[in-house]
Order: structure tokens, then C-alpha cells, then sequence
């Protein structure tokens, strides 16, 4: 794989070009191999044992793949994809048919198509041809998106005083609607219910997929996200001279109130640079940031507000194929609201302790709202699973058996965008001149997906670039 990286990307002469980033996730490393591409000194550092934060993916003791959770690609993303062919891995991604279908309970199924016609055209099929909902349903919901369509990002940021589902409300959505449609979609966004996200996160994404025809169609890896994307840039990187550790985790920076002067690290040293980027998610980052900066700017004294929102995936291996459907597949009841068949969308993911597991299911899923699921034992998390699947496939998973089960819980993910937080969201370049941030937290336009990561470490990385004099 790496006899296809791209290793001859123009380099610049720069002095007192050393930088230090904190985190090795997706934000952290693409940060990194824009700067080592522009000849940058980089050292990067991650408290945890593997790369990739949110993406991260790891062999359990059977040797199965596990990850952190369910991630797909969209036709929307575009800097993830520059960064992929950068690697060699775009080729890595296998697109599915162009289709949402959302299962629902008793076997119960609706699918949302679109046609290849300019927008807002292309959204005909769906509006009028997913066979569940009524034809005033449907003219209602069509009404309700023609602000979504055309509305732009100052309309989006206005509604940010208000819920998801007050803003639906609002415009006449009927309740139903609100649960069989927008739930699992806000559940997969943000791992939260419309009743508690801001309408302005939904309204912002929704638009940025509905303006473009093929912005919705999905794609998985073939394979692990530490085969195809994670690896391959920390291999990257380390070929370009990057220092890049893990198990090493930052406690605090250092501000001597002008510049950041160095971070303190956990095992007693104190790491320095010329210029310093946090790319942690949330929580950490407000434990890294010291009181004095704090009191010296709003900027960073707004980041206590934030908090992350607690995430489980669970993946669930049957001794037969219950659905055959090869793609991301959302429900508004029970409490899967998204979920796939890695045995089919991954190819590379249709085994079992090392056996082949084609023909039966590997089902990955999102347990959302994870609030107080999350405090279950895994015995009963299993359950509501398996309850869930039995009741969305009543048929073919009547008699199934699970054969193993995985579970990923973590207590704060992606950072929660409740009403009222957008203007509070930081920048990439911050008002100490050699301190910078990426992160889903920051500005950009994707939040927490794998492009926000990708997004907003570019962004951070040209932003240094700039400080340094470099154009860009």
C-alpha cells in the first residue's frame, strides 16, 4: 500500500518551523501531514495505545476488528477524499446503491430514492414514491424544505435558539413524521433526539446534502479504518520524518501570557514547539487548557460549556443472514436507530474468529440515546439489541443465534449541540498567535463526521501556515 503514497509533495524552507499536536486522531493527523508536506518539524502525541480517535479500530483476542463505531463515506465529503487518493486508499471505499431505507417495527420498510435531475428535482422520488407516508404528509415535508434548500448558512445560525424539533413543529411536521423520519436521522448525526439538538446542526447539514444529488450516497471501507485510512497516515508520516507517539497523553499547556510556552506531559516532561495544536476531543481539551488562559479570553473560557455525548456500538455476529441489504440502514423504533451488516457492506468483516462468516450476519450498530443505556450491564445492552433486530426482522432473525458480541462504550464522543452553542464553537485559529484547534467542535461545516475531522485539521494546519508566513 505504501509504494502508492504520494511522497514528493512540495516542501519549503521555514525557520522555527517546530510544531507539537495534541491527538492522534483523524483532525490531529491530517493537521500533521499538511504541515510535514510544507516542511514543518512535527511531533504529535496520543494518550491512547492506537491512532485514530473516533475512528479507531483495533483486533479483539479472536482476531475480529472492532471499532469505536459505525462510519460511513458520503458523496458530499470532499477533503477526506483528497486526503485518500493522497494515500492510495480512495480506491479502498465501495459505494452503495444510492438509496435510505429505514426499517421499522413488525417488518415494516420505507426507501427514499432520488433520480439523476439537477437540484431540488432529484429529490422527487423521495417525496412522493416511499410508499409510507401520506401525500399531505409528503406536501408538508416538501414545504418544510424549501427553507433547508435555500435558506444559507445565516438563516441556519438563526435558528439556533431553538430544538430540532421545535423548529419542525413550528413549520406543521406532524409528530409521526418527526419519530418515523427526522429521529433516526438526529440519532445518527449526533447520537441525540431532535427534542435536545439545536435545529440549527440538522438544518446545516441537511442542506449541504439536499443541494447536491449524489451528497447522500454512502460508500464503507472494504476493510478496517486502521488498514485504509488510519495506518497508512501515521506510516505517512513517519516516512516524511514526523515524531508520532502514543501512550502519551498531555496535562496541561503552558501559558506565560503572550505565547504557549510548552505542554505538560504525564510522565514529567515538558514538551515544547513554536507552535502548538490541540486537536483533542472536547473533555479533554478543557483539562489541557489552564485557568490563566481561560481568564485571559472568552475564547477559551466558552469551551467549559461543551460537554460530550455518550455513544455505544455494538456489533453482533447471527448464525444466519437476516437482511441482504448491502448499505447503512436507520430505525425509528427501538433502539438501533442506525445500523449495517458489515458482512456485506465490508467485505474484509464477513468473518469470525477467523473463519469466514459470508452468508450470515454481522450486524454494527449505534445504541442511541445512549444516556442511560450506557449504565447497563452488557448482558442487558445485548438484549435490547437482539430485541430490536427481532422485532425489525421478525422473519429471518425468528430463530437466530448470536455467536459473540462486541461492545464500545464511551462516555463522551462527539461534543453535544444543544440550542444556543453555535456562536460559542471555536475557530481553528485562536487569539494566542502560535496556539491553533481542530476538532468537530470547531468551526466547520460537517461537525464530528470523518470530513469535519479532516476539515477542520486542514484548516488548522493552513491557518499556522499563514502565521508562519507561508502562503496558502
Amino acid at each position: 500500500m505504501t509504494d502508492t503514497m504520494t511522497l514528493d509533495a512540495p516542501r519549503v524552507k521555514t525557520g522555527g518551523n517546530k510544531v507539537l499536536i495534541l491527538g492522534g486522531g483523524l483532525a490531529g493527523l491530517s493537521a500533521a501531514k499538511r504541515l510535514v508536506d510544507k516542511g514543518f518539524q512535527v511531533e504529535l502525541v496520543e494518550k491512547r495505545d492506537i491512532f485514530g480517535g473516533k475512528v479507531s479500530s483495533w483486533k479483539d483476542k479472536d482476531g475480529d476488528w472492532v471499532e469505536t463505531g459505525l462510519h460511513c463515506f458520503f458523496g458530499a465529503y470532499k477533503e477526506i477524499y483528497d486526503l485518500m487518493k493522497e494515500l492510495g486508499t480512495y480506491d479502498k471505499i465501495l459505494w452503495k446503491e444510492h438509496a435510505l431505507t429505514y426499517t421499522l417495527s413488525k417488518g415494516e420498510r420505507f426507501t427514499f430514492r432520488t433520480w439523476n435531475l439537477p437540484s431540488p428535482f432529484h429529490l422527487t422520488p423521495a417525496l412522493f414514491r416511499n410508499g409510507y407516508f401520506s401525500i399531505p404528509e409528503m406536501l408538508t415535508f416538501a414545504k418544510v424544505l424549501m427553507p433547508i434548500l435555500f435558506g444559507g448558512d445565516k438563516y441556519y445560525e438563526a435558528q439556533d435558539g431553538m430544538t430540532y424539533k421545535e423548529w419542525h413543529e413550528k413549520k406543521g411536521l406532524s409528530e409521526r413524521m418527526i419519530k418515523k423520519m427526522f429521529l433516526p436521522m438526529a440519532l445518527a448525526l449526533k447520537f441525540l433526539p431532535p427534542a435536545e439538538l439545536s435545529a440549527n446542526i440538522v438544518l446545516a447539514v441537511t442542506g449541504e446534502f439536499l443541494r447536491r444529488p449524489d451528497a447522500s450516497m454512502m460508500g464503507f471501507l472494504k476493510g478496517s479504518p486502521s488498514d485504509y485510512l488510519i495506518m497508512p497516515l501515521v506510516n505517512y508520516l513517519r516516512k516524511k520524518g514526523a515524531s508520532v507517539h502514543s501512550n502519551s497523553k498531555a496535562l496541561s499547556l503552558i501559558y506565560d501570557g503572550n505565547r504557549i510556552t510548552g505542554v505538560k506531559m504525564d510522565n514529567g516532561e515538558t514538551l515544547t514547539a513554536d507552535y502548538y495544536i490541540t486537536a483533542l476531543p472536547i473533555h479533554n481539551l478543557k483539562k489541557v487548557i489552564p485557568e490563566n488562559l481561560k481568564a485571559a479570553y472568552p475564547f477559551f473560557r466558552n469551551i467549559d460549556e461543551f460537554v460530550g455525548v455518550p455513544v455505544v456500538t455494538v456489533q453482533v455476529w447471527y448464525d444466519r443472514q437476516i437482511t441482504t441489504i448491502d448499505n447503512i440502514l436507520f430505525s425509528p423504533d427501538g433502539v438501533i436507530p442506525f445500523y449495517a451488516d458489515m458482512a456485506l457492506t465490508t467485505p474484509e468483516y464477513a468473518v469470525l474468529q477467523g473463519m469466514s462468516h459470508k452468508g450470515k450476519t454481522r450486524f454494527q450498530v449505534g445504541v442511541a440515546p445512549a444516556k442511560e443505556i450506557i449504565k447497563l450491564s452488557d448482558e442487558e445492552i445485548i438484549a435490547k439489541v437482539d430485541a430490536s433486530v427481532r422485532d425489525l426482522f421478525p422473519e429471518t432473525a425468528k430463530d437466530a443465534k448470536i455467536l459473540k458480541h462486541t461492545i464500545v462504550r464511551v462516555p463522551q464522543s462527539v461534543y453535544a449541540p444543544y440550542p444556543g452553542l453555535e456562536h460559542k464553537r471555536p475557530t481553528q485559529k485562536t487569539p494566542v498567535e502560535n496556539l491553533f484547534m481542530a476538532g468537530g467542535y470547531t468551526k466547520n461545516r460537517f461537525y464530528d463526521s470523518m470530513e469535519g475531522a479532516v476539515s477542520t485539521g486542514n484548516s488548522a494546519a493552513r491557518e499556522l501556515m499563514i502565521r508562519h508566513g507561508i502562503k496558502v
